[in-house]
């Protein structure tokens, strides 16, 4: 990998990442009318809700992860001519 691609693409999953928190705050408010997901500690919750919440949470943020990552290696291609292998 590149020395210059490093750093980039450590900011831009850092942005990444806060942009999936977002997206699953919003994405359980909407499927549950609460504001905030279950911890896997907590026994207010069942089982099945706080899997739920992990698998939902871990959907959005793979989706993300790809989509901000591809992003990035095709915006670094296209900016110096090199491929990210």
């Amino acid at each position: 990998m590149n020395l210059l691609y490093k750093p980039l693409s450590l900011a831009v999953s850092a942005l990444g990442g806060v942009l999936a928190g977002m997206l699953f705050k919003q994405a359980w408010k909407a499927a549950t009318g609460e504001d905030d997901a279950p911890e896997a500690t907590s026994s207010d919750y069942s089982t099945k809700e706080v899997l739920l919440a992990a698998v939902l949470q871990g959907a959005i943020f793979g989706g993300v992860k790809a989509v901000v990552d591809r992003a990035g290696a095709k915006a670094f291609t296209k900016a110096t001519g090199k491929k990210l292998d």
